[in-house]
């Protein structure tokens, strides 16, 4: 007899064990060669090599239909022992799979752009009136980017023009202070992940919230970075976030021209961007942007086409959504 013990790493194992371990004592019925014991986030199984090697590999696709849709079924139990490996009928709008498996899917034609866009682009600006999704949609994309490994971190951004960003005045912690103005985005977060993992999240730091004046002096590498409410930005604000892009990093910009909330003679950096950068061509050399050719850039605002040497059009790195 051989023993093995597994160890279950950055997967909620209470949706394999269930209720009163409910799952787990109907996933031995299906390997009654081994014996199989839980404790804490460790499975130890007990049996032949031959046993244990299968019991490992349908539990390792247990494990990758949790981290892919979020939830697993008796059904879905089921379905994999017999060898079906994809259980859940793909939705070609679906963007992931939320708490208890819900599905959160892009549901107009310009949210479905800016999925597509956010793949093929680094830097999006999503424009568009209030209740349009522009925030959940963002935060939904954030999201997936995390789970399936492609950023090691999600950044969240709001101006607080509401207060000027004097956060000092306000009772509380930073995230206290902020708390009000990111209620927003919060609320997706709470539709998308669990809400002990989202905590852990937010106490690690692979999920921050910050007010736009504490990006000065950063570069910002590996991140799904979300400036929310972008409208409220002056010019040298949104200048200065641009140019915290650096390697491997998507930055969304959602804003509504309608809702600035500037004082009167001071103009909106989205609206500025939006018109300076609506028309730019971004020119590649072996399909990377550096921060030095995003600086050049966001210096010029103004230069209608870029051209960095001889290198090869690849595509454009800002996108402009109306949503």
């Amino acid at each position: 007899m051989t023993e093995k013990l597994i160890t279950i790493k950055d997967t909620d194992i209470n949706k394999i064990l269930g209720s009163n371990n409910a799952k787990f004592n109907k996933i031995k019925t299906y390997f009654p060669q081994v014996k199989l014991i839980s404790r804490g986030d460790q499975v130890k199984i007990i049996g032949s090599k031959k046993e244990i090697s299968l019991f490992e590999l349908k539990f390792n696709m247990f494990i990758s239909h949790i981290n892919k849709f979020n939830s697993l079924t008796y059904n879905q139990i089921e379905r994999i022992i017999e060898g079906d490996q994809d259980v859940v009928d793909y939705d070609r709008d679906a963007i992931l799979h939320g708490k208890n498996g819900k599905v959160i899917k892009a549901r107009t034609y310009n949210q479905r752009k800016m999925v597509s866009e956010i793949d093929n682009n680094d830097v999006v600006f999503a424009i568009g009136p209030a209740g349009t999704g522009k925030t959940y949609t963002s935060v939904a994309l954030a999201v997936k980017y995390l789970k399936e490994k492609k950023v090691k971190r999600i950044i969240l951004i709001r101006p607080a023009i509401e207060v000027g960003e004097n956060l000092g005045f306000l009772p509380g912690d930073l995230k206290e202070k902020l708390d009000p103005y990111m209620q927003p985005i919060y609320d997706a977060l709470f539709d998308m992940i669990p809400i002990n993992k989202l905590n852990d999240y937010l106490e690690d730091g692979t999920i921050q919230i910050s007010p736009l004046a504490f990006m000065r002096g950063r570069t910002l590498d590996k991140a799904f970075v979300i400036l929310d409410e972008g409208q409220n930005t002056t010019i040298h604000q949104m200048k200065m976030f641009l140019t915290r892009m650096g390697q491997s990093a998507k930055f969304i910009i959602t804003g509504d021209e309608t809702q600035i909330d500037l004082p009167t003679k001071q103009k909106s950096g989205l609206v500025h961007a939006r018109t300076i950068l609506e028309n730019i061509k971004i020119y590649f050399h072996n399909n990377t942007i550096t921060l030095k050719t995003m600086n050049k850039v966001i210096k010029s605002f103004g230069e209608k086409d870029i051209d960095i040497g001889l290198y090869t059009a690849i595509n454009n790195v800002f996108d402009i959504v109306g949503v």
